[in-house]
């Protein structure tokens, strides 16, 4: 293998360094990323393998957009506006005070104040890859708020690192040049992402194409932050923005087949991006570091584990500082030493990840008139310091602590779930006779339909009062279990548990055939085309009833998303899989 690697070579060392990696992490009990994060290290010191370079642009241009638009999709609407007051100041003025701190701190270890506040902005904002990747153990409002606040943080971030390269490179930065820096990357990244959405969505109103479909969606992104990045907008908030309006508007603009396939798609796609990355930080680092002299390794060593501290003293302390200021929820909604605890772990979960080293990556090399800028590999040192620190140290402490912080358990979702599927299978029940007349149902269809459907709503009422049984079962070992005495219903409930799951299963049964039958008998085919015409205008009905829940904010974005899912697999076993000819 020589020197330089070929590009085939590359992909297919990654791929199969995910493979190993997504094998070995639940034999090891730790996390994927912090796995692969390692294997980036250990292949790092094969000399031809440390010369993969991780090019900036690639991901700012290519795994940025896919990934946060994604995000976004999968992002509550309802939390961010729940939450908004606690969202807005952790995405902007915390990156703030997060870079002039570092800063400090770096000048402390000897950078030049413009150097420093480079790095500042750098390290300023939790990776919202890192956030999706690690953050799922915390509750689902935490986890949310967290995620929120890394989708639109590197917005600030870039606007802060704009501003600081202006400064190291010699160039004029006047408050009222601050201003309008802030102006265009804030207002005109959200104009952009509203603008290109409502462009897709006048675009997908006219075709049902599955292909088209989901071919537009990928544009989406793309599109979004490229045009934002040509007006000196914020392409981050350009994406995110048409994210979270296409995650509105995709139930009526696209088709259950469509949905379908982008649901398998997309977090295939995101999974393999998100895993290159991780590998590709571990070989950047053995390549700074070999970079880098060896009398100034352990100075700038010290410099990384100091500028991480500071990131998570300042994160605690903003919040601790920004209570009284989020309204008279945050203050009243958690007895206080819950309130701290969910504080430390936010301050735990805040990981930077490979936007972080994007844009230490993307320092210019000279000033404009050609002289060498003294401190990039600096920057570049710290920035893969404090990733490896938050990956390798706060990953795994991230489970501990949320052990420790003893979080209430919170059913919200699972009561929302019921909740909606009780109300869409009732009030489609309630038009089953509106709807057979419009449709020309015949009355034996209609029958067999009414018949399947109050079955579905007995199974949902069965499932909420399990829910509630094993709820109250649970509460009664753990008192038993306080009181070190056996649960003599334990064993039972489990087997009862099992055998239940035995009968549903029991319900599936095989239909026989016959070789002999009829094909010129027209009525099994006329009752079967009655009954899925039947059952789609029913999934219809059902989806309606489903996005008046979401738009009274009864419903959750995430528990519509689930609940259509469902509808939308049910509609391609009616319908068939399109055909791609």
């Amino acid at each position: 293998m020589g020197a330089r690697m070929e590009g085939l070579e590359i992909t297919v060392l990654l791929g199969l360094t995910i493979l190993v990696g997504t094998l070995l992490a639940p034999r090891v009990r730790l996390a994927l990323p912090l796995v692969l994060v390692v294997f980036g290290l250990l292949l790092g010191f094969v000399p031809a393998l440390r010369e993969v370079q991780l090019p900036p642009e690639t991901v700012l241009l290519l795994f940025l957009p896919v990934m946060l638009f994604w995000e976004s999709l999968t992002t509550s609407l309802r939390s961010i506006r729940r939450d908004f007051r606690y969202i807005l100041p952790m995405s902007t003025l915390l990156v703030v005070a997060s870079a002039f701190a570092v800063a400090a701190v770096a000048v402390l270890f000897g950078m030049p104040w413009e150097i420093a506040l480079i790095l500042g902005a750098a390290v300023a904002p939790p990776d919202a890859t890192a956030v999706a990747a690690l953050g799922r153990l915390l509750p689902r409002r935490s986890f949310m708020k967290l995620k929120a606040e890394s989708l639109t943080n590197d917005g600030t971030a870039l606007v802060l690192y704009a501003i600081a390269v202006s400064l190291a490179v010699g160039g004029q930065v006047t408050p009222m040049v601050v201003t309008w820096t802030v102006i265009v990357s804030y207002l005109g990244g959200i104009a952009v992402g509203v603008v290109v959405a409502a462009a897709a969505w006048l675009m997908l109103r006219r075709v049902r194409t599955t292909i088209t479909i989901n071919v537009t969606m990928l544009l989406v992104p793309f599109t979004a932050f490229l045009v934002a990045e040509l007006i000196h907008a914020s392409g981050v908030l350009a994406v995110v923005v048409a994210g979270l309006i296409a995650a509105y508007l995709g139930p009526r603009i696209s088709t259950a087949a469509s949905r379908r396939q982008s649901e398998a798609v997309w977090p295939f796609g995101v999974f393999l991006l998100n895993g290159a990355l991780f590998v590709l930080i571990g070989l950047e680092v053995q390549w700074v570091v070999h970079q880098t002299s060896l009398r100034m390794i352990g100075w700038l060593t010290l410099a990384a584990v100091a500028v991480w501290v500071t990131l998570l003293a300042v994160r605690f302390l903003f919040q601790l500082l920004a209570v009284p200021f989020q309204g008279r929820g945050a203050r009243g909604a958690h007895p206080r030493g819950l309130r701290t605890r969910m504080q430390i772990v936010s301050t735990v979960a805040g990981m930077r990840g490979a936007v972080s080293l994007a844009i230490a990556l993307s320092v210019p090399l000279a000033t404009p008139d050609g002289a060498r800028l003294d401190g990039r590999d600096d920057i570049i040192f710290v920035t893969a310091g404090v990733i490896l620190l938050s990956l390798l140290v706060q990953g795994p402490l991230l489970p501990v602590v949320v052990r420790w912080a003893r979080f209430p358990v919170d059913n919200g979702e699972d009561e929302e779930f019921e909740l909606a599927e009780r109300a869409i299978s009732g009030a489609a029940m309630a038009a089953l006779d509106t709807l057979a007349t419009e449709h020309g149902i015949s009355d034996e269809v209609r029958d067999r339909v009414r018949r399947e459907g109050y079955e579905r709503l007995e199974l949902a009422n069965a499932r909420a009062m399990a829910r509630e049984r094993a709820l109250i079962d649970a509460e009664v070992d753990e008192m038993e279990g306080l009181l070190d005495s056996p649960d003599p219903l334990a064993e039972g409930s489990v087997e009862t548990s099992s055998a239940t799951g035995v009968r549903e299963g029991a319900t599936l049964q095989m239909v026989a055939t016959s070789a002999d039958v009829d094909l010129a008998q027209r009525s099994p085919l006329i009752r079967h085309e009655e009954f899925s015409r039947l059952k789609i205008a029913m999934l219809e009905h059902k989806r309606e009833v489903l996005f008046g829940l979401r738009r009274s904010g009864t419903v959750d974005d995430l528990v519509v998303r689930r609940i259509s899912a469902n509808l939308d697999l049910e509609q391609v076993r009616l319908q068939g899989i399109e055909q791609l000819d």
